[in-house]
């Protein structure tokens, strides 16, 4: 896609010569001088395809996933997706979090997808590469369509956010988990404020994404929480894990499942330099923790995973996956009163 085709037109619109990876006239680019949208640019495509098949040599649990925006104003410092951006002649920086691709044409698409013959009814994973629930989709209100295209094709899916937009569409993740499996997980890495505020500035903050978790258990939901990422040196401090955890059992989770951070070309740079800016004295720590690659060496993982699966343990959280398909369920008849009082046993 040629993006130097693109002029921009505050409440306007311009259209692209060449849009080779949507329709070829199907380029819109708006501002809005509103203050939650002050500084981005949104590219309104009409998408040619919207459920897009995970690349085999990728580490994801599934196959299939929907992605209504590409680009994210959460503007998470360690976003794996910023290389993403670079495909289209965007910088995976400041372009990332200010230039949002939006597939306008997103919900019709998907029913129609759905409705094909060649489609076998397979798990679709939402929020995996960029969040659904970015301020974005205040405003275009994609996924209502999605979701219900999902649930009257009664198609297992599952959604991963930082986005509390979720709540508006509690509704319609009910009537779809009484018709097939829905996975919901919420992403909160630490709790911590002073951090939060630097390294995911574009997020609500992480109390309010727990209050998704406890409202979205409170009708019935199952919803894990995906502690993600671990940050080595700021955010793994024993007494930091015990904090984040007590958090997350205290909203009534499902699950938890740490993730230590990793940084893949396109959101290294772009880490190292907030690193270098915010926390100088850690920079060398870093580079000698991740010298052989993207992911932190495995006796690390496997010790904040020990850590956390201890602590979760201790303050009650089951041993359920994060994002693991939830349905409600028709409650079970209730059995006749007994006719001699019985004693209840704490188990």
């Amino acid at each position: 896609m040629r993006w130097e085709n693109l002029t921009v037109e505050s409440g306007g619109h311009s259209r692209a010569a060449d849009a080779a990876l949507f329709g070829a006239d199907a380029v819109v680019s708006r501002t809005f001088d509103t203050p939650e949208f002050r500084g981005i640019t949104f590219h309104e495509v009409r998408a040619r395809s919207i459920i897009n098949r995970v690349p085999g040599a990728s580490r994801m649990p599934f196959e299939w996933t929907v992605n209504p925006y590409r680009g994210c104003s959460h503007a998470c410092v360690y976003c794996f997706a910023r290389k993403s951006h670079s495909y289209l002649d965007l910088d995976t920086g400041i372009d990332f979090d200010s230039q949002i691709v939006v597939k306008v044409n997103a919900p019709e698409l998907l029913r129609r997808q759905l409705g094909s013959r060649r489609w076998q009814g397979d798990h679709i994973a939402m929020g995996t590469n960029v969040d659904c629930y970015q301020r974005a989709e205040g405003r275009y209100r994609l996924m209502p369509g999605i979701l219900a295209a999902l649930r009257d094709h009664a198609n297992p899916f599952s959604i991963l956010t930082k986005g509390t937009l979720i709540l508006r569409d509690l509704d319609l993740l009910v009537q779809s988990a009484q018709v097939t499996d829905v996975g919901i997980s919420v992403s909160v890495g630490f709790t911590d404020p002073e951090l939060w505020h630097t390294v995911e500035p574009g997020t609500p903050a992480p109390e309010r994404r727990l209050d998704v978790v406890r409202t979205i258990s409170e009708h019935g939901l199952g919803c894990g929480v995906l502690m993600a990422p671990v940050l080595p040196f700021l955010s793994d401090q024993p007494a930091q894990l015990r904090a984040t955890v007590r958090a997350i059992a205290a909203a009534g989770t499902t699950s938890v499942t740490p993730l230590v951070l990793h940084l893949r070309p396109g959101a290294r740079e772009w880490f190292m330099a907030w690193l270098g800016h915010h926390h100088p004295h850690l920079v060398r720590r870093y580079e000698r923790l991740y010298a052989d690659g993207a992911y932190a060496p495995k006796w690390y993982q496997r010790r904040i995973t020990r850590q956390v699966h201890d602590l979760a343990q201790e303050y009650g959280i089951g041993p359920t996956r994060a994002g693991m398909p939830r349905r409600i369920r028709e409650p079970e008849p209730v059995e006749p009163a007994m006719s001699e009082p019985t004693q209840l046993s704490l188990i």
